[in-house]
């Protein structure tokens, strides 16, 4: 059984790995608990917590909307309509 580190499993999902960092720590997600190796302190995540994992992100709200969210909730941003030019006056000639 394999065991990878959190900024392994980050890559494996495709998100940062201080964004990873951020939902353990906001306790957003699942995470295993912590192992001391050589003074250091690190999570080793299996195949099985990985696929949980990759389960909850879609259903964490953090906060920015995607486009797609943006026209679904019906607020999104109107476009002006165009300006119309201002029409200039006509230079008069220089009489020499």
């Amino acid at each position: 059984m394999n065991k990878f580190s959190t900024e392994q499993v980050a890559k494996k999902l495709g998100i940062s790995k201080s964004a990873l960092s951020r939902y353990i720590l906001a306790g957003k997600v699942f995470a295993p608990p912590e192992t001391m190796a050589g003074g250091i302190r690190l999570r080793l995540w299996s195949e099985s917590d990985i696929e949980g994992l990759r389960q909850a992100l879609p259903k964490i709200a953090n906060g920015r909307k995607t486009r797609y969210q943006k026209k679904q909730s019906g607020k999104a941003k109107k476009k002006t309509p165009a300006r119309v030019p201002v029409p200039h006056k006509k230079r008069r000639s220089k009489k020499t």
